[in-house]
């Protein structure tokens, strides 16, 4: 066996500063790798190759990517990218795609300082004056909100503050709830990681965004791109498809029999779940082993005692930890879920890219989520006087500049979603997000979802928590804490 390493991220500042930098480019990885598959020369002297002639390696990215349909060659190419200033509503645009990478500047752990991304299509000096009065409001009370939160929570939280962690988690929580207020026009900035293929999507989808700033931002990835792989980014422009078939089926919706509803605001209600997911995940496990037809899985554990396949959930989780991963049987079954979110909750739940999340817009009807310690702390008048405000210049917006109306919303705004997950991905998600150092606004919603799957899937779903709260659960199911874990304290 020989194994090397082919290559890694580098600076794209220091590779510039290397001598004859002409040949640096991903785009011979990629030519080198799909040449695996047809070559019986070994890899490392296909990439050689490849290096030793940069256009000969383009011109066989095109011919295999754009004549024989292997596009998958284009994912051996991967790009940093630095998004300075980009708003809070431009970034969920950016990290709306499954197979990329991002880190993004959390409003949680970092003060503001009045960053502002003012939508270009505000070219009415009259609607230019309204966003900047009303987002001045809306930072005016975020730094307001701030101060009084943190002198609330130091009082409160006085034993914390005897070291600097203690110190910056209480700052950290004035912060995290302070942010409410803050307007999605809020500048942010992201470092992204994502290969060719997935770029090439990403101009595409951003191409069509009602956005100009979005739009924006496509043309100069675009430009900067090009000249280091052109063979790569074959079809940056969208297709008909992408122009025009929701268009086209949104336009049929007009004539449906259907009256229009609010959805609830309550927190999560499952729409949809796997008939039968404890047994969905046990007969996959059993077809697989033996060789049998998965309905004859299912129609035997149908048939099994109830008490028989608890002992085998039991058997299975009694080595458990709080970090493991659920095995891919698990995805087997699966949930469907319906919420309204605030605009903060969103931002944490839209992470978890491996799910499917559809949203519908951001909708002023749908209310405000007001964090409790605001109320605490006498803000609660205040905070809904300048949540009205902002609802008035949305109206003002959606009637005479519709591209410009979200960006004067807050994070406290909702939106309804549908998202659905398979078992495996629940428990990944609870662990996160249930635990009792997550952000209260989605601990709660995963808290209360995780509650209703253990309904539906009691025996599966038989240790979905938090991870804070993994050793108690496991106690309660086999009377003691899982291996490796310390006593749980007595809570007489």
């Amino acid at each position: 066996m020989r194994v090397k390493l082919a290559g890694f991220n580098v600076d794209a500042e220091r590779l510039r500063r290397l001598a004859g930098g002409g040949d640096l480019t991903p785009e011979t990885l990629s030519a080198a790798y799909a040449r695996i598959s047809r070559s019986p020369l070994a890899i490392d002297r296909l990439r050689r190759q490849s290096c030793r002639d940069v256009e000969k390696a383009r011109r066989s990215n095109q011919r295999i990517i754009f004549a024989m349909g292997h596009h998958s060659v284009a994912e051996h190419a991967v790009f940093n990218f630095d998004l300075i200033g980009v708003s809070r509503l431009a970034l969920e645009e950016i990290e709306h795609f499954r197979l990329a990478s991002y880190t993004e500047k959390s409003q949680r752990y970092v003060t503001l300082e009045g960053e502002l991304v003012r939508p270009s299509e505000l070219r009415d000096p009259a609607l230019r004056a309204l966003f900047q009065d009303v987002t001045g409001r809306q930072f005016r009370f975020y730094f307001k909100a701030f101060a009084r939160l943190h002198r609330l929570l130091r009082r409160q939280h006085a034993g914390l503050l005897s070291n600097a962690a203690g110190q910056r988690l209480v700052e950290g929580w004035a912060k995290e709830d302070a942010r409410y207020v803050l307007p999605l026009a809020a500048g942010g900035q992201v470092g992204m990681t994502v290969n060719a293929r997935t770029l090439e999507h990403m101009f595409r989808r951003w191409r069509l965004s009602p956005r100009a700033e979005v739009r924006r931002l496509a043309a100069r990835l675009h430009a900067l791109v090009m000249p280091v792989a052109p063979s790569l980014i074959l079809f940056p422009e969208p297709s008909a498809f992408d122009r025009e078939s929701f268009a086209a089926m949104d336009g049929l919706f007009a004539a449906l029999p259907v009256r229009v509803g609010r959805p609830a605001v309550a927190g999560p209600r499952i729409v949809a779940a796997s008939e039968g997911g404890d047994d969905a995940i046990l007969a996959a496990r059993l077809a697989v082993r033996r060789g049998l037809g998965l309905e004859r899985a299912r129609a035997l554990f149908a048939g099994l005692a109830p008490a028989k396949k608890r002992e085998l959930f039991r058997e299975f989780f009694a080595r458990v930890q709080f970090f493991s991963a659920m095995p891919r049987e698990f995805e087997m079954a699966d949930v469907t879920f319906q919420a309204t979110v605030s605009a903060s909750c969103f931002a944490q739940l839209k992470r978890h890219r491996m799910a499917t999340l559809l949203s519908g817009g951001y909708d002023p009807g749908l209310g405000v989520t007001l964090p409790p310690s605001l109320a605490e702390a006498g803000l609660e008048v205040e905070f809904h006087r300048i949540m009205s405000a902002s609802d008035a210049a949305y109206r003002r917006l959606r009637a005479d500049c519709p591209a410009a109306a979200d960006y004067v919303l807050t994070n406290a705004h909702r939106r309804s979603v549908l998202m659905r997950m398979n078992l495996r991905e629940l428990y990944h998600f609870a662990r996160l997000r249930d635990d009792e150092h997550a952000q209260w606004d989605i601990r709660a919603l995963a808290h209360d979802l995780a509650a209703l799957v253990r309904r539906r899937m009691p025996l599966a779903a038989m240790l979905l928590c938090g991870k804070s709260h993994f050793a108690e659960e496991y106690e309660k199911i086999y009377g003691t804490g899982p291996e490796g874990s310390a006593p749980i304290a007595s809570s007489d």
